[in-house]
């Protein structure tokens, strides 16, 4: 497919509720949507970075700068055969996935289309709905956040992540467990802890949690491998799979029992992919983790999330849990068995709603062949 033009924007949209982590709190969700042309057809295209460098170095700015500067003229007017041909393309660029992974998405949602193929069948997906949960933010209070959770065990969520931080923590899953004794249930650090506070905890391992995900440092895997040996809750790594050959690391290390797959975080779907196949082959669950993605992203993480190696819930969830109105034309609903349906049109199977993405640009930046 030939490269005939590029499209970025950079756009802002409102939360229904602010979204708050162990590194930042969220009230408008920012990213980069790439569009690409190619023989009459239109691929999208979702970079995950947001506004800050919280979750990693990654921000609108760099993945901006990057796009431009470096990924654009490797790309325009070339003919791409596939997401390999891209990824050798960019092979010279360090680092930098969430701006890789933008790209990619597109250029798979050109593939289907140009095939005629959903996302799923192209990726060799099995399933036609997923099953999903939902992710809490910290809340003001530990009560606060069990009536947060029950709100969403009422709209239908049988899998429930809550985010945690030094001093909220075990107290705060201690009060939803206790509400909630038979809620799958996992907590998530976003790198908030370091070794010398495993004491402190250590009682959610007699919660009965399914995971407690990346509680030391986003570039660790050895400590977590001390960690890991010390609870018999699995711990599952996101922040420090950055590629295969890190999940080759954390596995031969014995670091984690899950992996948390982020095609962004790893530089492309094709990435998440080997991720997915490595862990198949010895067993080791894996699930699709979310950064807030708007319809376009999440059209992707479901088909992603149909590999038969994603045993657990993914952090996909229905479109209004973050969004009043999106910019896909298309809204992903929780079903009454806590699955969302995967897209089953050519490529990503969404549209775009035009108005809605020109009101929440911010910026636009456009390169053609000629």
């Amino acid at each position: 497919m030939k490269i005939e033009s590029i499209k970025l924007h950079h756009i802002s949209m409102p939360l229904v509720s602010p979204f708050e982590t162990s590194f930042g709190r969220e009230t408008n969700r920012e990213c980069i949507i790439v569009v690409l042309h190619s023989d009459g057809l239109i691929g999208y295209g979702e970079c995950v970075a947001t506004r800050d460098p919280g979750y990693n170095y990654e921000t609108t700015g760099t993945v901006m700068h990057i796009l431009k500067d470096f990924i654009t003229p490797l790309i325009l007017g070339k003919d791409i055969k596939d997401a390999a041909n891209f990824q050798e393309l960019v092979s010279g660029i360090r680092g930098h996935h969430l701006a890789k992974a933008g790209v990619e998405m597109a250029l798979w949602d050109l593939l289907g289309k140009k095939a005629g193929k959903s996302l799923r069948e192209l990726l060799g997906g099995e399933r036609e709905k997923v099953e999903v949960g939902v992710s809490v933010g910290i809340q003001e209070s530990a009560q606060g956040l069990m009536l947060s959770v029950a709100n969403y065990v009422r709209q239908g969520y049988a899998r429930v992540k809550i985010k945690i931080k030094p001093g909220r923590d075990v107290e705060d899953a201690s009060v939803v467990r206790k509400e909630f004794p038979n809620l799958r249930l996992q907590v998530d650090a976003n790198s908030a802890y370091s070794l010398n506070d495993a004491k402190i905890l250590a009682p959610l391992d007699n919660m009965n949690l399914l995971l407690i995900e990346q509680p030391l440092f986003e570039d660790d895997i050895w400590d977590h491998h001390k960690l890991q040996e010390r609870f018999k809750t699995p711990i599952c790594l996101d922040e420090s799979i950055v590629s295969p050959r890190h999940a080759r690391y954390a596995i031969e290390m014995d670091a984690c029992r899950v992996i948390n797959i982020k095609a962004g975080r790893l530089g492309g779907l094709s990435q998440g992919v080997m991720v997915h196949d490595l862990c198949k082959e010895i067993s080791l669950p894996v699930w699709c983790g979310g950064m807030l993605e708007t319809g376009i992203g999440r059209a992707s993480n479901l088909a992603l999330a149909t590999l038969p190696n994603f045993v657990l819930p993914g952090d996909i969830s229905a479109s209004d849990r973050y969004y009043a109105r999106d910019i896909t034309n298309e809204r992903f609903v929780l079903n009454s068995d806590s699955t969302i349906d995967v897209p089953n049109g050519p490529g990503l199977g969404i549209t775009i709603d035009e108005k809605a993405l020109k009101e929440f640009s911010l910026a636009e930046l456009s390169f053609d062949v000629n």
